[in-house]
């Protein structure tokens, strides 16, 4: 085996660990939260349909591409490379929809009385949920489109002209078709991430005016703590840069993939790492800025009203 795939079959291994014990710890949270209290705040609804995407994404990625690497073969047939590969497809795509569906909630509840989201703040958790929910069927049935020409990678029925899918592998189609499938796995996830950089957008504008208005008012109204909008704005452009930098990498290399008949190992792994690096660092970042963040909206949020 090589030094090489030796590094990155650790690499893998440790980005699966560390980033599936955040998630799992952020969920166990938000369940005790729910069994104590009888209820869940809807961005802690949100973020816990977002650690389980994240959980899901990683350990169906991480955890076949840590044995691939470490040189392990014919560990999976036919069923099993169809079920993880549609489960990481769901997890991944789940995530996108759920940080999307968080900007949205938060730009609705920071929003002034005579702004445009005004009219969705008392609809907004039943909008949310649903739309949530909407987001795992529509996933789960994008990412079954293409499962019939899965296999796996080592079956000895196979032919050496089949594609190479990282851990798995797909029987060659028509280019016409790649290029469809490539279309519809990829419209949605542009479309969320869309929404989540406008949301996220308007909410710094929002935080932006906020800010301008307290200037102007004498200290003793201005809540002691220093600069609460100034923290949540960073936190937010830190967040959504996070998201769309490494998720629009990805998206970008896994379409380069798929409408490629031939590349590199290198590639491929790249690419493995890179949709395992957000599902990874979102729980560590939550749980760092989630407490001093809700208290910033919530300040807002009764100033803007």
């Amino acid at each position: 085996m090589a030094d090489s795939e030796v590094a990155i079959g650790v690499i893998f291994l440790s980005q699966t660990m560390v980033g599936a014990l955040g998630n799992f710890y952020l969920l166990h949270h938000y369940l005790l939260s729910h069994f104590r209290e009888h209820t869940l705040r809807s961005t802690d609804w949100i973020l816990m349909h977002l650690t389980i995407a994240n959980a899901v994404t990683l350990l169906c990625r991480g955890m076949p591409e840590t044995m691939a690497a470490f040189g392990l073969k014919d560990f999976l047939n036919d069923f099993e490379c169809k079920v993880i590969f549609y489960l990481n497809r769901v997890g991944r795509g789940v995530s996108i929809g759920s940080t999307s569906f968080l900007s949205i909630f938060q730009a609705i509840t920071i929003s002034p009385m005579e702004s445009i989201w005004a009219e969705l703040k008392g609809r907004r958790q039943k909008h949310i949920v649903s739309s949530v929910y909407l987001s795992w069927i529509l996933y789960m049935l994008v990412s079954s489109l293409n499962l019939v020409y899965l296999r796996a990678k080592y079956n000895k029925n196979n032919t050496a002209s089949l594609k190479d899918l990282g851990y798995c592998a797909a029987t060659p189609t028509e280019r016409i078709k790649d290029i469809l499938y490539a279309t519809l796995l990829s419209v949605p996830d542009f479309l969320f991430v869309g929404l989540m950089v406008w949301a996220s957008t308007s909410m710094v504008l929002i935080l932006h005016r906020h800010k301008q208005r307290m200037q102007h008012m004498p200290r003793a109204k201005v809540c002691s703590r220093s600069s609460p909008e100034s923290r949540a704005t960073q936190t937010i452009i830190f967040l959504v840069s996070t998201f769309a930098f490494f998720y629009t990498l990805s998206c970008i290399i896994m379409i380069c993939i798929i409408l490629s008949s031939h590349h590199r190992w290198l590639l491929l792994q790249v690419s493995a790492l890179l949709s395992g690096c957000f599902p990874t660092v979102s729980p560590f970042l939550l749980m760092s800025h989630e407490f001093s963040v809700s208290r910033c909206f919530c300040f807002i949020s009764i100033k803007n009203g």
